[in-house]
């Protein structure tokens, strides 16, 4: 799979782990140095701040996405390469799947849950076959994981679907594993002989 655009999700805060923010300014490195784009929320604060600014003095052109109602909020960043105003969280998450070949879930808080579970949902659901992986700092999203793998052994998942999602723990392991990601196929549930 080629991958020439990586959307990055992650929080608007920093954390209260200075690994966190050490994963996120490897990363933006990374993306910049391998000449990808990085695509992101567009914020200057927080984590979503430090993957765009290492991007950015790595060399990296970076995409920014933000609706103009969090634009003074979320302080939006005014070195990127390119700021993509939208109207509302739904452009803007549709944007920036349109722009992204594959996305990566730093450590971050519901946005970043929701964004990263919704492009799960759409890769289920056959709209896409883009990888989709988390970045496990610290294992920070290992009780995510548990909790697909308690879903799953609930009956509310196939266990197929818990490979929609690479889990990669250290930055230098994320690009061979985006690379090699198949998408599963996953049979839907309506799809199933009842007999």
């Amino acid at each position: 799979m080629v991958i020439s655009r990586i959307c990055v999700y992650c929080g608007s805060s920093p954390g209260d782990r200075s690994e966190f923010a050490e994963a996120a300014r490897s990363l933006g490195t990374l993306i910049a140095e391998e000449g990808l784009t990085l695509v992101y929320g567009g914020g200057a604060v927080g984590l979503m701040g430090v993957v765009a600014d290492a991007a950015l003095a790595a060399g990296g052109h970076v995409v920014g996405v933000i609706p103009r109602h969090l634009f003074r909020r979320e302080i939006a960043h005014p070195g990127l390469g390119e700021l993509v105003e939208v109207g509302s969280m739904h452009e803007r998450k549709q944007r920036m799947f349109e722009l992204s070949d594959a996305f990566v879930a730093l450590p971050g808080g519901l946005g970043t849950l929701e964004e990263l579970t919704e492009m799960a949902t759409w890769g289920q659901l056959g709209i896409h076959d883009k990888p989709i992986a988390t970045l496990d700092v610290l294992g920070y999203w290992r009780p995510f994981h548990a909790l697909l793998r308690h879903s799953a052994d609930s009956g509310f998942m196939r266990p197929a679907q818990l490979r929609l999602f690479l889990d990669v723990e250290r930055v230098e392991d994320l690009l061979p594993a985006l690379s090699a990601y198949c998408a599963p196929y996953v049979e839907k549930w309506l799809d199933l002989d009842e007999t």
